[in-house]
């Protein structure tokens, strides 16, 4: 199909998918923006780094399999890593265009991998923003931690006193989300207290919920070899993108996934936690930018970016 701006409708696999395309005008290679949860959407990054983006580049939206404006599968179950592969091989199929790249926030940037390791001959290039690596022990440690961080003294009790008594880690790591409170997950999210308050704000005025169906149904799939032992077979140039406060999937996971990369930059936000895209919106688009366009590309130690 010939690509023209506006939001779509489109059927992927027997789904109704939500699709929005920006930025045509701009004659780009499209980027494909992957948003995270799982089980989210992309209205909060519509309305903010979206938009600054599309201005020089062509912008592809669409929301995963029961995400966001997106239908819901009839099966509950349908919610694996391969079904979202399928879901992207059609979308792609659908937009008509040779190779595209790749911006995954969060969860979307473990499904970029995903989707560059199922279609290297597809994708040209990769950002990764607070990658995750939801199947892995590493992922829980981190978010553990990072709760212990910034918890009040009630939480942090509690968590020492589930170490003490021998729990496992996914029994912990289940109790500590079921036991947090609103504040706390915001300040786990940001470090900035007023875009904290902005995000949740964009969350409510959406009205999309997560139902948490995909987040169950990823962490309980044993399918296919760990992404971890994959990574290393993806060749394309990648940029990664982490904040060097984020308590969710935090720096170990991003130098992880650096390290194993073997054509990657790791670039890490000064003033940022999960969410460098709002926290320190026009320097995470210029990076982006220049990324993109063949003006910021060296591989090797992170770089902190002030």
């Amino acid at each position: 199909m010939k690509l023209i701006n506006g939001e779509y409708m489109i059927e992927l696999n027997g789904i109704k998918h939500w699709v929005k395309i920006e930025g045509i005008e701009n004659n780009t290679v499209p980027l494909i923006i992957i948003h995270g949860g799982p089980g989210g959407n992309h209205y909060t990054f519509e309305r903010t780094a979206g938009p600054l983006l599309s201005k020089t580049r062509t912008i592809v939206y669409y929301e995963q399999r029961g995400c966001g404006r997106t239908h819901k599968p009839t099966s509950d179950d349908d919610y694996t890593i391969e079904l979202l592969i399928e879901d992207f091989k059609e979308l792609k199929r659908w937009l008509g265009v040779e190779k595209v790249d790749l911006l995954g926030y969060s969860f979307g940037g473990e499904l970029a991998l995903e989707f560059s390791y199922a279609f290297p001959k597809e994708i040209n290039k990769i950002i990764l923003s607070g990658p995750s690596l939801m199947r892995s022990e590493i992922q829980k440690m981190v978010q553990i931690a990072g709760f212990f961080s910034v918890g009040n003294f009630e939480l942090r009790k509690n968590i020492s006193e589930f170490l003490q008594n021998y729990f496992s880690l996914e029994d912990i790591y289940e109790k500590v989300w079921n036991f947090v409170d609103t504040e706390t997950v915001d300040s786990f999210l940001f470090e900035n207290k007023r875009i904290a308050h902005k995000n949740r704000q964009l969350w409510k005025e959406s009205k999309l919920i997560n139902t948490g169906l995909m987040m169950r149904c990823i962490q309980n799939s044993c399918n296919g070899s760990p992404l971890e032992s994959r990574i290393k077979y993806i060749k394309q140039k990648a940029l990664i993108i982490a904040g060097v406060y984020d308590r969710n999937t935090g720096l170990p996971i991003s130098t992880l996934i650096h390290k194993e990369l073997p054509n990657s930059q790791l670039i890490l936000f000064e003033k940022s936690a999960h969410f460098p895209d709002l926290e320190e919106t026009d320097k995470f688009v210029n990076v982006i930018l220049e990324f993109l366009d063949n003006r910021r590309f060296n591989e090797g130690s992170p770089f902190l970016l002030n």
